[in-house]
């Protein structure tokens, strides 16, 4: 049995090629079931994030399964195919193992390290699990996939810098100020860039937020959706000094903050510290900001700098990530291999043995005056042959197990002597499958 993958990714498609193609979780459980019922489709698990859309399946015939599932992509999504495939990567065997544990481990995210894509395979997987489309080899495969990303998380430190201006602005702050449990944030601006810094300052412990836009309706809504407190624009130097960090982002075309209203605030703050982030082009800030005594200014260049840098050590940490990814590729593939392995073996065998036993049966049943001892005799002889015959091709498929193409050996056995499952085949997943 084979595991490929097919897909697309904000590497190979837009964001409006990968809109049209996602799924809704809501929706999820009749394409999973159309999913494998695709001709040699036997497990499928759909992964729809706003990032990238992929399929993880099992086949026993890798390019009709590939080519299977990118129509059932099109056709669900009536995208004519040749207008899709273009946008589309496939991997199978070896390859297709490496890509999922890659992805789970945030390897090949748009942020190198960043943890949501792990919970959203967690997600995509107990849809599959609940709605039945995976089995024992996808079950397995994912689990290993879980314990890879942790195992990189672990013992890399991939996750442990920032890596947006956001994030690097909270981090920087942390620096300064130490710990924000006791602090007030006020948010100059009510774009997606405060509204991204407001979480994440949030989530560090940050006390409140104060938002102030020159659309009072809009701060409003985002003061509103963090529990924190609209400022009118033109009262913005009326509350400053109750912010112990100010971030401003807006679209003004002039300083909005200067020097001599930071020197006013600071006094009636009685000198406490205060962090300024100007991440606006052109500045909203005064640079002269950062000579008062206790105020501290950083624009976008100066996180711009620390989230380069933070990129550069995660690049050094996700070759850390690759050799772990190496090492539990083996162990996996060993696993699959060893799964494909012992049925055919048991298939081989039984057909070699109902093939003896039915000659055997014919040569009784015409001697008639055969010694009573000549049946065991002829018995142990075809036996004997027989395993001298398998003893060759067992080794070599045993050997192959233990890390070669071992799906080409199988897929040519079963093909020569169209070998079925065997009972002990059965027998054998669905004791690994408990």
């Amino acid at each position: 049995m084979n595991i490929i993958v097919i897909g697309l990714s904000h590497r190979t498609a837009t964001v409006e090629i990968r809109e049209k193609v996602a799924f809704s979780p809501s929706l999820i459980e009749k394409p999973l079931h159309d999913l494998i019922a695709l001709d040699d489709i036997v497990e499928g698990v759909i992964v729809s994030t706003c990032n990238r859309v992929e399929i993880y399946a099992t086949t026993r015939d890798i390019a009709g399964g590939i080519s299977r599932i990118k129509r059932f992509m099109a056709d669900h999504h009536c995208i004519p195919l040749e207008t899709l495939e273009p946008y589309l990567y496939s991997y199978h065997s070896e390859a297709a193992i490496r890509h999922v544990f890659r992805v789970a481990s945030s390897l090949d995210s748009m942020i190198v390290g960043e943890p949501q894509i792990l919970g959203q395979i967690k997600t995509s997987y107990g849809y599959a699990a609940e709605y039945k489309s995976s089995g024992i080899i996808l079950n397995r495969f994912l689990h290993k996939a879980f314990s890879v990303a942790k195992r990189v998380r672990t013992e890399t430190k991939i996750a442990s810098s920032a890596v947006s201006v956001a994030f690097a602005a909270v981090e920087l702050a942390k620096k300064i100020l130490g710990e924000l449990t006791d602090k007030t944030v006020m948010l100059v601006g009510a774009g997606e860039m405060c509204e991204l810094a407001a979480k994440h300052f949030l989530n560090s412990g940050a006390k409140g937020v104060m938002v102030t836009n020159r659309t009072f309706e809009r701060a409003e809504r985002l003061a509103d959706e963090f529990g924190g407190e609209s400022i009118r624009f033109e009262e913005l130097f009326q509350h400053l000094h109750r912010a112990d960090i100010v971030l401003s982002s807006t679209g003004a075309p002039h300083i909005i903050i200067g020097p001599k209203e930071v020197e006013e605030v600071i006094k009636r703050r009685k000198f406490r510290p205060m962090f300024f982030i100007d991440i606006a082009v052109p500045r909203d800030i005064d640079q002269k900001v950062d000579d008062i005594e206790n105020a501290y200014l950083f624009t976008v260049d100066d996180l711009q700098e620390i989230v380069q840098a933070n990129l550069a050590q995660r690049s050094l940490e996700a070759e850390k990530a690759e050799e772990i990814i190496d090492q539990e590729i083996g162990q996996f593939y060993k696993w699959l291999s060893s799964l494909e392995v012992t049925p055919t073996i048991v298939a081989l065998r039984n057909r070699f043995d109902e093939i003896r036993r039915t000659e055997l049966d014919k040569t009784f049943s015409a001697w008639k005056d055969l010694p009573p001892d000549a049946e065991k005799r002829l018995e142990a002889l075809t036996m004997a042959i027989m395993n001298k015959l398998l003893h060759t091709p067992t080794t070599v498929l045993k050997q192959a197990g233990q890390g070669g193409r071992v799906d080409l050996y199988v897929d040519a056995l079963r093909q020569m002597f169209a070998l079925e499952a065997a009972p002990e085949e059965k027998e054998e997943l669905e004791l690994e499958e408990d």
